[in-house]
């Protein structure tokens, strides 16, 4: 199983040059909402950690200072919605969304390239369906002046404008892969990047020792090497054997 995008474990690997991988409009295309998404990731950092200041703020303020405020709870949320919804495009570009790899390693690389290909049109109509009902949503409050029901009473519509941009710019990273998978095949898609998350650092080998890292199956019938990414031939399972020193191991 894949967990979501963790930050931490992005931010330590190597950055690496970055190099065209799809030629022609289509690469011009992919680079730069690599770019976009890069510039939104960034902005949907600070937008937790100002969410969590204002938070920490309403505290300090209401138990501390006995003076409470009526907009910190409405604002943290605004900045949350932001964060997720526009990142959103950001992280499938990554693959970094939760994925179950239940089937990966029991169908054949044909069908499995069918599968993955057909994965991404089926959650790029559900976000279409999102984000045109998120659009609709922002319509009908600006245009009514639909605000919130609290003492503040922000609009309505800033929390839906920013789910509608962040499912568009989803289907439209949606669009891309499967245009990239179509034409270019699963791999310049992004599925044979390496993992982010959880299962990168549990994966990822730690006493230089890539034969004796673990590595889950291939979708495309190979054995990617996690360090040199380079195809390494599968090798039969071996354990690692366990040293004690003052009898913690």
């Amino acid at each position: 199983m894949s967990h979501a995008f963790d930050a931490a474990s992005a931010a330590s690997e190597t950055k690496k040059p970055e190099e065209p991988r799809i030629p022609g409009l289509l690469g011009v295309i992919d680079r730069t909402t690599r770019r976009l998404n890069h510039v939104i990731l960034v902005c949907g950092g600070l937008a937790l950690v100002a969410a969590c200041l204002v938070l920490s703020y309403s505290v300090l303020t209401r138990y501390v200072f006995h003076e409470p405020t009526e907009w910190q709870d409405e604002t943290a949320v605004f900045l949350i919605v932001g964060a997720t919804f526009l990142s959103a495009a950001g992280v499938q570009a990554k693959r970094g969304h939760v994925a179950i790899e239940a089937l990966t390693g029991l169908l054949p690389p044909g069908v499995n390239r069918v599968r993955l290909i057909f994965v991404d049109i089926v959650g790029l109509a559900f976000v279409t369906f999102f984000a045109w009902k998120s659009w609709s949503l922002f319509h009908e409050a600006w245009e009514d002046g639909q605000i919130s029901q609290s003492t503040w009473g922000p609009p309505l519509w800033i929390p839906y404008v920013l789910m509608a941009a962040g499912m568009s710019l989803l289907a439209f990273q949606f669009v891309l892969q499967i245009a990239e998978a179509v034409l270019y095949g699963p791999r310049a898609a992004g599925w044979a990047k390496p993992k982010i998350g959880l299962g990168a650092d549990i994966n990822r080998d730690m006493h230089d020792r890539p034969d004796l890292a673990p590595e889950g199956p291939d979708p495309m019938g190979q054995t990617t090497g996690q360090t040199t990414g380079q195809t390494a031939k599968p090798t039969s399972a071996q354990v690692r054997p366990i040293t004690t020193t003052g009898g913690k191991a």
